[in-house]
């Protein structure tokens, strides 16, 4: 499966954004998907994950209650609806997808990885 994040940009501190992760390739419903960002200077880190029905979710503890990661399968895409950003959400994010399982935070256990996509939180 192909992945290709899109939607970053440039928001002021308390704002939102919707960035996307679209697929392609075989089929999408099959895998589980996340998103990981990375800050300048540090390592990649797990934001959050969904299941491959989009029943089920995952959330790192820095975005619980902020963020929302959802997917419709007959796009073929995911979105991470990020709400209230702060200044130390600025990264780029990363979208990945693994065959079956979503209920993963380590970025070795992804298979699959988009380009990433700039989202940067001015205060």
């Amino acid at each position: 499966v192909q992945l290709q994040a899109s939607g970053g940009g440039l928001v002021q501190a308390g704002g939102c954004l919707r960035v996307s992760c679209a697929a392609s390739g075989r089929t999408f419903s099959s895998y589980a998907v996340a998103w990981f960002r990375q800050a300048p200077g540090k390592e990649r880190e797990f934001v959050a994950a969904i299941s491959r029905s989009g029943v089920s979710t995952y959330y790192a503890d820095s975005v619980k209650g902020r963020f929302t990661i959802s997917r419709d399968n007959a796009k073929n895409t995911v979105y991470l609806q990020m709400n209230s950003l702060k200044p130390e959400d600025t990264a780029v994010y990363y979208c990945a997808a693994r065959y079956n399982g979503y209920y993963y935070n380590q970025a070795r256990d992804y298979d699959y990885w988009g380009q990433g996509t700039q989202v940067t939180v001015s205060s």
